[in-house]
């Protein structure tokens, strides 16, 4: 049969997909293969199909117990030959699946990363013939990657001990970094590397801010979705539950799945969404890498996950089928000083610093006013046009929107007149009309920039930098000076206007104060001695020590976030009505007087 046959008779489809059929060709003239398509671009018919055409048995490797399990399933479903090799097997079951290898019997083996530590296992291989290997979800090759597996790095081991032996490696996610890394790491030899675009036209993608809970939204959300499949991701465990109870209370058929939960209630759980017994599984992380359910038709994150791939690759499991889907993502600055303090706790390194990056890169994605589809597609080195009607941002371009080009000239202004070789927050300091030793010592004081942008906090020009980063008018270079770009001069000289979600300057506000919790290096030592002082003086007064004023902590995020309002104020830790009462006021004043 030739591969069109085999497309029709073993899978159903009377034409390949885009980027198909040129993967299966490149596979059946025996070259090494490194493949990023999105999830749902149909990666496994690519590996499937042609061992069909090719005499010996596939190896294919998987990081998922559940996930080999359901491809070996579909596959003798259509009438191939598949089977895994898995630790949960008996011996008895193992040496038959042995047997058939030998007998030329099996079409695709599925095997864990961890199966290649084994020496017997290597043995084993040595004596069947072997037409290529399969990397699935690859990325996990990379250290660079967001879910880096020690066995997967070992995985070079395949040419020292296969050399002749073609590699097809296979993923949905990958940065250009990633990419080569992974092409490295597994000794691939000339590869053919082939990107499908990750715009996928078919996802409606909404972000919005996370009111309390997020169970009204949510809520509101899945209303649309009467009997549909759907996934809702949460953080923790305990969330699983709670909100899998919530649902059930309004009358939507809901389960939580977590790895907490015994085997089989884990299983039987996975079981019944497959099969359409139930409509929701509300589930951490652990779920759904793989997942081969083609009719998912929404995916609600109530946090923001700890990267865009993550992201990229959960909300991929809607619309597998081609039908059009939705995604929400609703989130807080609580999430982002969550994930940074799991970061927090890893011992100084590169990738220490790479996945405060990865943190940062989601929070500017879910903060952000551009295309959502183009963000991703940026973040992975791709390029597309703007989905137009695909995400919440491209649908309702102004909605809340303020004006912000009067700011935006003085930023630039002020960064051009620092003659570009400043930092962010040095600018911004500029701006305030700060009295750092610092900006003294420079004669930035002497500017005529100096102290005209006391309207914003520090936070909302923070606020204002990074939308001028999106819109390119600002670029970063070494040492994180800020530089101004052709687009930026335009808007300078008064040939653009700039808008801001209003947004933004708000939460963007919470979310400086909440990061400084974990970071407290960064707060401003002037300041914070003067606040000091005025709480020595206001405890001596009331015959109260001075952390009952105010803890260091406390004094540390009013340096950092230096607010001007009683509402700003509050949004401080340590700062209820109370303390706002008593104190709050005299703090105020202090800041207001461009300390």
């Amino acid at each position: 049969m030739d591969k069109y046959s085999l497309l029709k008779d073993y899978f159903g489809h009377s034409s390949f997909r885009p980027l198909q059929e040129d993967v299966v060709d490149s596979i059946i003239e025996h070259k090494d293969l490194l493949l990023i398509l999105p999830t749902g671009g149909g990666k496994s018919l690519c590996y499937q199909l042609p061992t069909l055409l090719m005499p010996g048995v596939t190896v294919v490797v998987s990081p998922l117990l559940a996930l080999m399990h359901d491809q070996v399933v579909a596959l003798k479903a259509n009438n191939i030959s598949a089977a895994m090799l898995s630790s949960m097997q008996s011996i008895e079951e193992i040496r038959e699946i042995e047997q058939s290898l030998f007998k030329n019997e099996i079409k695709l083996l599925y095997v864990a990363p961890e199966r290649f530590n084994n020496s017997y296992f290597l043995d084993l291989l040595k004596n069947i013939e072997i037409n290529f290997f399969v990397i699935d979800e690859a990325h996990c090759v990379s250290e660079w990657g967001h879910e880096f597996r020690e066995d997967y790095r070992k995985l070079s081991l395949l040419k020292d001990n296969f050399p002749n032996t073609p590699i097809a490696a296979f993923t949905a996610t990958a940065t250009k970094a990633v990419e080569s890394d992974i092409a490295s790491a597994l000794q691939l030899k000339s590869p053919n590397i082939v990107r499908g675009k990750l715009f996928r036209k078919n996802l409606t993608i909404t972000v919005q801010h996370r009111i309390k809970d997020g169970k009204a939204q949510l809520l509101e959300f899945i209303k649309g979705f009467s009997g549909e499949s759907g996934i809702v991701y949460t953080l923790s465990r305990k969330s699983t539950e709670s909100i899998a109870a919530f649902l059930q209370s309004k009358g939507i058929n809901a389960k939580p799945y977590h790895a907490g939960l015994e085997s089989n209630l884990k299983n039987s759980t996975y079981a019944e969404f497959i099969e359409d017994k139930i409509e929701v599984v509300v589930a951490t992380i652990a779920f759904g890498m793989g997942i081969d359910k083609s009719n998912i038709r929404y995916v609600a994150h109530l946090s923001m996950p700890k990267t865009i791939e993550n992201f990229y690759q959960e909300i991929g499991r809607a619309g597998r089928d081609g039908l059009e889907s939705k995604t929400l993502l609703l989130f807080s600055a609580s999430d982002i000083v969550q994930q940074k303090s799991f970061i927090e706790n890893l011992p100084d390194s590169p990738y220490k610093e790479h996945a405060f990056a990865k943190i940062n890169a989601m929070a500017k994605f879910a903060s952000s006013q551009i295309c959502r589809h183009k963000y991703i597609a940026n973040y992975f080195d791709d390029d597309i046009e703007v989905c137009q009607d695909k995400c919440d941002n491209c649908l309702e371009p102004d909605r809340n929107s303020q004006d912000i080009t009067v700011e935006s000239q003085k930023l630039l202004s002020a960064i051009y007149r620092t003659n570009q070789s400043f930092g962010l927050h040095y600018v911004i300091d500029v701006l305030r009309g700060s009295k750092e030793q610092r900006v003294l010592q420079n004669g930035h004081d002497k500017l005529s920039v100096y102290g005209i942008g006391k309207e914003f906090s520090k936070s909302q020009w923070l606020s204002v930098g990074d939308r001028l980063l999106e819109l390119e008018a600002l670029k970063i270079g070494e040492f994180r000076v800020y530089t101004l770009t052709d687009f930026g001069i335009a808007i300078l000289k008064g040939k653009h206007k700039v808008d801001i979600n209003e947004e933004r300057l708000s939460i963007q506000k919470q979310k400086k104060i909440l990061k400084t919790k974990l970071d407290t290096s960064d707060y401003n030592v002037d300041i914070f001695e003067r606040l000091r002082q005025l709480r020595l003086e206001i405890a001596q007064r009331d015959g109260v020590p001075p952390y009952i004023v105010f803890s260091d902590k406390t004094l540390k995020e009013l340096s950092v976030a230096q607010p001007t309002t009683k509402e700003e104020m509050l949004n401080i830790h340590g700062i209820g009505e109370v303390k706002f009462e008593r104190y709050g006021k005299e703090f105020l004043q202090l800041l207001s007087q461009n300390i």
